[in-house]
């Protein structure tokens, strides 16, 4: 069956998603990723280049080491995601706005010594449920580093060992696009089942794991995904969108905070993403909508914990209380699982200062 939305143009699954699911997460599974997009980076600027105008360190990335990083506005908002990999003579950005992202790069290069290419058509990826990085030889491959909190970087969740997504293996290997199906029937030949996307996005979900195209809209900060962990690096230097970056987790709280939530399955009511959330009003027998406080974004049907979805709601929304969610037909009971805390503050906020005495410059005696 043909997959939809951003995940258009490959299958959404081939005949048995509780099969293919438990065969992803057994770790011996392929997952055809042929539509998301490749943007190439050549020349011996790249590195550095990159470094000064997006959200990672990679000035120094070594080859076949992977890492991920973010466009941001000069309001410090999300405008394109992208993992990164560099093979030694070129950078590999794999993005799901190849486009955008290319153009946006274009402009940029001023005088520079990078070559900037949408090399979507020519290359095509492939999902695998391994933890491993390319080794040299092999085909350009990108290991997602989620949820391990980068160098730099800093978290909002649960300790990375702690973390549900610590046990997600996770890569995309570029092959060009004519050997795709070659590549494919490889790996089924040994073994390994082609699954589509209904699998690898409820793994996903369950790992929290946010998606540019599911999880991002114009109002969104990393802060609010849990997104410092991978894609962001707080003590480089100035890029466009720093300022905000630095004011939210120094001294601001993100607005809103990414959830999961766990969907009453019952009543065979499955929201779509862009649903409305809301707060319960009522009695627990008879519950209705109260106050709308954000939207679903990914939702999945996983083959343990059921109905599931991630949301993006309002850091004001208090973490204990019951949230029905907008479905056809009527609306479902959601549980919250916190990915952000309400508190909306890192691990590592630094101290606030205390009140100084009028014109001594010390703080007061107590």
């Amino acid at each position: 069956m043909a997959g939809s939305g951003p995940d258009a143009g490959v299958a959404w699954h081939y005949g048995d998603p509780t099969a293919e699911q438990r065969a992803l997460t057994r770790g011996g599974a392929v997952v055809d990723q042929s539509h998301l997009g490749v943007v190439r980076v050549a020349g011996p600027d790249r590195l550095t280049w990159l470094h000064s105008i997006t959200s990672q360190d990679v000035a120094q990335l070594p080859p076949r080491t992977s890492t991920e990083l973010l466009v941001l506005s000069p309001q410090g908002h999300v405008e394109h995601a992208a993992g990164v990999v560099d093979d030694g003579e070129a950078t590999w950005l794999l993005t799901e706005t190849p486009e955008g992202l290319a153009a946006w790069l274009d402009r940029m290069r001023f005088t520079l010594r990078v070559e900037v290419a949408d090399v979507t058509d020519a290359w095509a990826a492939i999902g695998e449920p391994v933890d491993a990085e390319g080794a040299e030889g092999e085909p350009v491959t990108w290991r997602d580093p989620w949820p391990a909190t980068a160098a730099g970087g800093t978290r909002y969740g649960p300790a990375d060992d702690e973390h549900p997504g610590a046990d997600r293996a996770w890569r995309l290997v570029l092959v060009p696009r004519e050997r795709l199906v070659d590549e494919v029937r490889a790996r089924e030949a040994a073994g390994w089942p082609l699954v589509g996307t209904w699998a690898s996005e409820a793994v996903r979900v369950e790992a929290w794991r946010p998606r540019a195209s599911r999880e991002v809209d114009h109002r969104t900060v990393p802060h609010e995904l849990d997104w410092l962990r991978t894609a962001v690096h707080l003590h480089k230097g100035c890029y466009r969108g720093q300022e905000t970056v630095a004011r939210v987790h120094n001294l601001g709280r993100p607005p809103r905070r990414l959830v999961m939530l766990h969907l009453d399955g019952s009543g065979h009511l499955l929201p779509e993403p862009g649903a409305a959330v809301h707060l319960v009003e009522g009695t627990q027998a008879d519950p209705v909508p109260g106050r709308e406080v954000g939207h679903v974004t990914s939702v999945a049907r996983h083959h343990e914990l059921g109905p599931v979805a991630l949301a993006v709601v309002k850091r004001s929304a208090p973490v204990d209380e019951r949230l029905v969610v907008d479905c056809e037909g009527g609306v479902v009971a959601a549980a919250q699982e916190v990915v952000v805390p309400g508190e909306g503050v890192s691990v590592d906020r630094p101290a606030e200062r205390g009140p100084l005495a009028r014109g001594l410059g010390h703080r007061p005696s107590l």
